[in-house]
């Protein structure tokens, strides 16, 4: 039986360098990724169903990532996600999503231990 492919990580963050260096690390472990400057992009690109993990940072201008949270456990319950922040101080903010509670990382962290937590997030994702 072969092995299930990765499923979709979807990254949003308005730093175009934390988003290559994301998407780098991603591809690197063979995961198909989507990135996405604005959580409004994201949401108006029609390919939420597809995402298996979403990974976003909180602090962005217009729509911020605890409402792009919110905006995404109302469409996808259980969606795995992750949240990455300078500012840990902010994560007192997160909103209360269901019962589901996003991975939190403060920049910087290290590349492997966000790879274990896609990891992790996307064997959960599939039970």
């Amino acid at each position: 039986m072969s092995e299930p492919s990765p499923g979709l990580v979807a990254v949003v963050d308005d730093d175009q360098s934390i988003l290559r260096s994301l998407e780098y690390l991603l591809e690197s472990a063979d995961y198909p990724v989507r990135l996405f400057t604005r959580g409004a992009a994201l949401l108006e690109s029609g390919c939420l169903s597809e995402i298996a993990c979403l990974i976003s940072d909180v602090d962005m201008p217009g729509m911020d990532g605890f409402e792009l949270l919110r905006l995404v456990y109302e469409a996808r319950p259980g969606l795995p996600t992750i949240v990455v922040t300078a500012y840990p101080e902010t994560v007192k903010r997160l909103p209360l999503l269901g019962g589901s509670n996003p991975r939190v990382f403060t920049k910087p962290f290290a590349g492997q231990d966000l790879l274990s937590a896609v990891s992790e997030a996307l064997r959960c994702g599939r039970e």
